[in-house]
Parts: C-alpha cells; sequence; structure tokens
C-alpha cells in the first residue's frame, strides 16, 4: 500500500494552472456569451474576504494567484472517494486516510505589464506560524484541516446537513490556508484555485499521454503498511530521459517522495516540470485557442476545481498572456534546514528571508549589491577581468552532465551567457555529484571564474582539464531537457536535503532557492 502521507495531491496544484489558466489564456478572445459558457458551472469559494481584510499592503497592480492542492480522499460533500478508485487504481491508501492537507502550494506572481510569471513553490512542511487556524505553529499545509476542524465543532449544533456542513468547514480552510501563505510570504493573494485528488486525476486522464523527462532511471516499489514499517512508495519504475505517461503514472510521478536524494523537495521538481510539460502539450495540440477544445477540458475540470468567487477569468486570459507562453519559471523557496518537532520531521524557515526574496523575484525590492571583491595580497582586485574578452579569444566549456540531454541543454544555456560551447556528454560522475564542479586547464582560469559564479561555486585547476578548456560536471538537478522545440533552460547546482545556500557574488546576485528553476516552455529533465 502506498504512504497515505505522499497524497497524490502534492501537484494538483500545478496541473489545475495547467487547465484552468490554459483554459483561461486561450479564451481572452471569446464574447461574453461564450466566455459565460466556460465560466458557468465552476464552484466558487468567498474565502478571499477574510484574507483580504488581513492583507500585507499592495505595492503594486500585479496579481498573485495562489494554487491548492487538496490531499483529500473526500468529494465535495464530504463523501469517502470510491475504495476501488483509490486503493486499486491510484495506490494512494486507504479513503479513510488523508485528511485535508494542503500537499501542494503554489504561487503565480502575473506582473501588472504581462511579463514574465515567477512561480514560487512552497513546501508542505515549512514551519510556519497560521493565521486563521489556531494561530500556532505547524507545518504549513496542515492550515486548512485544523481550520476545517475547528470550523465543524463550531457548526456541529447548528442543524446542517453532512454536505453544507463539509462546504462551509471547508471555506474554514481555504481561508486560513490563504492567509497563512500571504502572510508567511508577505504578499497580497489576489485570486486561489483549489481542485482534489480525483480532479487532478481527471485532469491528467483528459490531456494523457503526458511526456516527462528524467535524468535517471527510476524503480520505487510499493513496500505494504505493516505494524513495523510506515509502507511507501507508488510502483513507478521509467528509464532515463522522456517517457509518455498515462494518468496513473502521471500520480505516481508527482507524488514518489522515497529513492530520490532529497525527498520531498525532489518531488516539489517533479510536481513544476509536469506542469510545464502538460502546459506545452496543451499549446503544441492547439488546445489553447480553440473554444470545442476548451469546452470539453473545462467540462472536465470544473466539478473538481473551486475558485475565488472574484476571479474574473476574462480579465485575468487578458492579464496573463506570457503565462502558457511559456515564459514561466518555477522556483522552490529555501528551507534553513530539518528539524524533529513533537516526532515530526518539519523543515525550518527563515521568514524574513522568505519575504525578502519574494519582495526581490516580484520586483518589489532591488536585488542586494554584490560584495566588493576580495583583495589580494598587495591589495589588487582578485575579481575576474571585465568586460569578458571576445569569444575567439576565450576558453571553450565542455559540459558533463547526469544524461546527455541535460549537458546539451545547459551548454545551450551557457552559449547563451556568451560562454564558447564546447563537447557536451552524459558522466557518471555527475550522477554521483552533490554540488555542480568547475574545473579548468591551463590559460583557462578567467574562463572557468565566469562559469563558476553561475553556480556559486569556486573553480579549480584540473590536470583531467585540456588547455584553453572548462570542464563544467552537473550536480543531480532539474535543469531542462529541450522537448520537441528546445526550450533549454539552465541547470545548477543543488544542495541536497542541506538549506539552500547563498550564491557567489556576481554583477546581480541571485537570491538563494532549494535546487535550482524549473523554466517552462518545454519537457523540463528532473531526477
Amino acid at each position: 500500500m502506498a504512504d497515505p502521507r505522499t497524497g497524490p495531491l502534492t501537484v494538483v496544484g500545478r496541473a489545475l494552472a495547467a487547465t484552468v489558466s490554459a483554459a483561461v489564456l486561450g479564451a481572452s478572445g471569446l464574447v461574453w456569451y461564450e466566455y459565460r459558457q466556460l465560466d458557468g458551472g465552476m464552484v466558487k469559494s468567498g474565502a478571499l474576504a477574510e484574507a483580504r481584510r488581513n492583507a500585507p499592503p499592495r505595492l503594486d497592480r500585479s496579481v498573485n494567484l495562489l494554487l491548492i492542492g487538496l490531499d483529500s480522499r473526500k468529494d465535495m460533500d464530504g463523501n469517502d472517494l470510491p475504495k476501488e478508485f483509490v486503493e486499486e487504481e491510484l495506490h494512494a491508501g486507504s479513503s479513510e486516510i488523508g485528511g485535508y492537507n494542503t500537499n501542494a502550494l503554489i504561487v503565480l506572481h502575473i506582473p501588472a505589464d504581462g511579463g514574465k510569471v515567477t512561480a514560487l513553490s512552497v513546501p508542505r512542511d515549512d514551519y510556519v506560524q497560521t493565521v486563521g487556524a489556531d494561530g500556532r505553529m505547524h507545518k504549513i499545509k496542515e492550515a486548512y484541516g485544523i481550520a476545517k476542524g475547528a470550523a465543524e465543532q463550531r457548526l456541529g449544533g447548528r442543524g446542517l446537513s453532512r454536505s453544507e456542513l463539509e462546504r462551509q468547514s471547508r471555506e474554514a480552510g481555504r481561508s486560513a490556508t490563504v492567509q497563512t501563505v500571504q502572510a508567511f510570504l508577505g504578499v497580497p493573494i489576489d485570486h486561489f484555485a483549489e481542485v482534489n485528488l480525483i480532479g487532478f486525476y481527471d485532469i491528467a486522464k483528459a490531456v494523457e499521454p503526458i511526456q516527462v523527462c528524467l535524468n535517471n532511471p527510476v524503480d520505487d516499489p510499493i513496500v505494504a503498511r505493516t505494524a513495523n514499517h510506515e509502507g511507501g512508495g507508488t510502483g513507478l519504475r521509467l528509464p532515463a530521459g522522456i517517457s509518455s505517461l498515462d494518468a496513473r503514472q502521471a500520480l505516481s510521478f508527482v507524488r514518489q517522495r522515497h529513492h530520490l536524494t532529497n525527498g520531498d523537495l525532489d518531488r516539489t521538481h517533479r510536481q513544476q516540470a509536469f506542469l510545464s510539460s502538460v502546459v506545452y502539450k496543451l499549446k503544441q495540440q492547439g488546445v489553447i485557442g480553440d473554444l470545442g477544445q476548451l469546452q470539453r477540458l473545462f467540462d472536465v475540470v470544473k466539478k473538481d476545481v473551486v475558485i475565488d468567487d472574484r476571479w474574473n477569468l476574462l480579465d485575468f486570459a487578458q492579464q496573463a498572456p506570457d503565462l502558457t507562453g511559456g515564459n514561466v519559471e518555477f522556483n522552490t523557496l529555501p528551507i534553513t534546514g530539518f528539524k524533529n518537532i513533537g516526532g515530526q520531521e518539519v523543515n525550518t524557515v527563515d521568514p524574513e528571508q522568505i519575504r525578502r526574496i519574494v519582495r526581490q523575484l516580484f520586483g518589489h525590492e532591488p536585488p542586494p549589491p554584490a560584495p566588493a571583491p576580495a583583495a589580494g595580497p598587495a591589495g589588487t582586485s582578485t575579481a575576474p577581468e571585465t568586460p569578458a574578452p571576445p569569444a575567439k579569444e576565450r576558453a571553450t566549456v565542455d559540459v558533463y552532465g547526469v544524461s546527455a540531454a541535460a549537458a546539451s541543454a545547459e551548454s545551450e544555456a551557457l552559449a547563451e551567457l556568451g560562454h564558447p560551447a564546447g563537447r557536451t556528454a552524459g558522466s557518471p560522475a555527475a550522477g554521483r555529484a552533490k554540488a555542480t564542479t568547475v574545473g579548468y586547464g591551463a590559460g583557462a582560469k578567467a574562463e572557468a571564474e565566469r562559469v563558476a559564479a553561475r553556480y556559486g561555486v569556486t573553480p579549480t585547476a584540473s590536470a583531467a582539464a585540456p588547455a584553453g578548456h572548462v570542464v563544467v560536471t552537473l550536480a543531480r538537478t532539474s535543469g531542462a531537457t529541450p522537448g520537441p522545440t528546445s526550450a533549454a533552460a539552465p541547470g545548477g547546482s543543488s544542495a541536497g536535503p542541506a538549506p539552500a545556500g547563498t550564491p557567489a557574488a556576481g554583477p546581480a546576485p541571485e537570491p538563494p532557492m532549494q535546487g535550482p528553476a524549473v523554466r517552462a516552455g518545454g519537457i523540463p529533465c528532473v531526477d
């Protein structure tokens, strides 16, 4: 039996973005009647009302959209999902297990000018102060269930039907989730969308097969729950490279956490990559912009999706044209470490650091100035020369990754930054590396320093590197592999399960993240 804590809904918010947002964007040219056909039948929530009263100040006209993946094995009326569906089709544990954890939380920031969309994943086990729940410290995923349980106790004696009690108590859960997230990030949440377990499956079923890419083969056998073992595993077995998944495999792909170096944190990158792949497919197949196909997709989605009652999908479509155009970058907010509190493993975080990162990424705060270069023995700067010399005078950069595709994608990204491209190949050493390394041969130190700044590492002289060459060995990361139309994204170093580090000094230091970014526009390759 699968580990019930690895709820298949850990990515459901991403699937929601890939369907609701895709349909929304494609609907931007519809007349009002057609728009009403798409919007009609969506379940609407008033849970934003309290959150708006308690929201942090608004700094511009941008829009922040929270996607919520609810790990619940119950339908909208509080009834258990069919046992044969949950246990036999999905291998997702008992229908009685799961609670109301929000195992997927992702904020999409859409700039006022309609530019690049920034997507931030909040790790589900971040230990934060809840707002609208009980006001105490909990894993952020638990705010929904705590508030819902309290509301059920409060409303229990009012003679409500089971379905109405479920509806009203879920509203309390949604409100607490929105309030907790916006307090943690320090930005207001303008809209939200929530989807449940069966919703993810229905969405994946509607768009299957879905292509994904892995840096390495995976084998995640199911281990039965016993008195002495919590059980776990998804049953997923896939080779390295690109695979086409059906809905059940897609669920396993996004919920696997065993046999991954960084567990939940690696799984977050899986979720981001899955969303990118689905949006890419919808665009390639012409679903976006086709009313008939959009209508069929909405007919599947809307029965399982809840959106706030202030969200005008047509207005949103006109504001966010880049969302399905591939101009989206996913990042995972950093943690500072791990700790056991009350018998639970939690992620420790620095709330002020998180808010500073969010302000910087959302354009509300300039990046911190680069540290002054260190002085040499005679007080001279040890910083690399600037500007860079012409390409013909510069060292060649060879890239080795866990797969040839990952190495090629990173080489293309480096070339776009002006680094002369050299050899690319898959390498066993990259599969073992926990951090990206940069070595260099004779005459290539200056180029190596420029390349190393990208990964926040220090280059080292290497006797194995040819003269005039820089050798980059990528860690096991989620650098994107191009899909059929080559949408390469740079990889980077991963600090493993340890806290995210601070990047090395550069012209504009990037904020620290939990692993590298995943960029939409293709089929990203991940662990």
